[in-house]
C-alpha cells in the first residue's frame, strides 16, 4: 500500500487525532495528538491490509525555542508482510512531557522508551519497567535535552571515581596481545 493511501486511511480512522501529514525526501509522516496513540498504533498493528507488525524505532525530538510545542515522539513502524513503512508524530508539550507507552502494542518499544525518556524526560504512561538505560539511575537531568548544559552537570556525578576505581582494579585481566 503507498503511503499516501495509509495516511488517507488513518485519517478516515481517526478523523480528530490527525494534526498534519509531511512529505519530506519522499517520505511521509503523519503528525497526531497523543491522547489516542494506543488505540491508534493497536489498530494500525492489527488492521490485516496494514499490518504494522515491526517497531522500528521510538525517539524523542526537543525543539526547545523552534516550535510551539517542546517535544515529539516518533514512531518508525514497518511492515514485513506489506513492506510499507510509516512514520508517526506525537507533540508532547514541555508541562505535560508524557504520553502513553505502546509496549502493549510492540514489546520492543519497552528499550526505546526507556532511552527517551533518559535522554528526554519525556514518560510513558503504562511503561513496566520505566527507569533509565543508558545513564546511572542517580544522574541528575536527560542530556538530549536542548537547556542541558554543553559541558555536562555543574557537580561531577558521584559514581564517577568508582568507576574509575573499578577500572584501574580490573585491568590486570587486560588482553596484552
Amino acid at each position: 500500500m503507498e503511503p499516501l493511501e495509509i495516511t488517507e486511511r488513518i485519517k478516515e480512522r481517526f478523523p480528530d487525532e490527525v494534526l498534519d501529514v509531511i512529505e519530506f525526501r519522499e517520505q511521509l509522516a503523519v503528525v497526531i495528538k497523543k491522547e489516542r496513540i494506543v488505540e491508534l498504533c493497536r489498530w494500525l498493528h492489527d488492521e490485516p491490509d496494514l499490518g504494522f507488525d515491526y517497531l522500528k524505532d521510538i525517539c524523542g525530538v526537543d525543539y526547545l525555542g523552534k516550535k510551539p510545542v517542546r517535544f515529539e515522539v516518533v514512531y518508525t513502524l514497518y511492515s514485513l508482510r506489506h513492506r510499507h513503512m510509516l512514520r508517526l508524530k506525537a507533540a508532547v508539550s514541555e508541562d505535560a512531557a508524557y504520553i502513553d507507552s505502546v509496549v502493549p502494542v510492540w514489546i520492543g518499544a519497552n528499550w526505546h522508551e526507556r532511552e527517551c525518556y533518559d535522554m528526554y524526560g519525556i514518560r510513558f504512561n503504562g511503561h513496566p519497567d520505566l527507569s533509565r538505560v543508558l545513564m546511572p539511575e542517580d544522574w541528575e537531568g536527560h542530556p538530549l535535552r536542548k537547556d542541558y548544559p554543553e559541558g555536562g552537570p555543574e557537580r561531577e556525578w558521584q559514581g564517577f571515581q568508582e568507576v574509575l576505581d573499578k577500572a584501574q582494579k580490573l585491568k590486570e585481566f587486560s588482553w596484552k596481545g
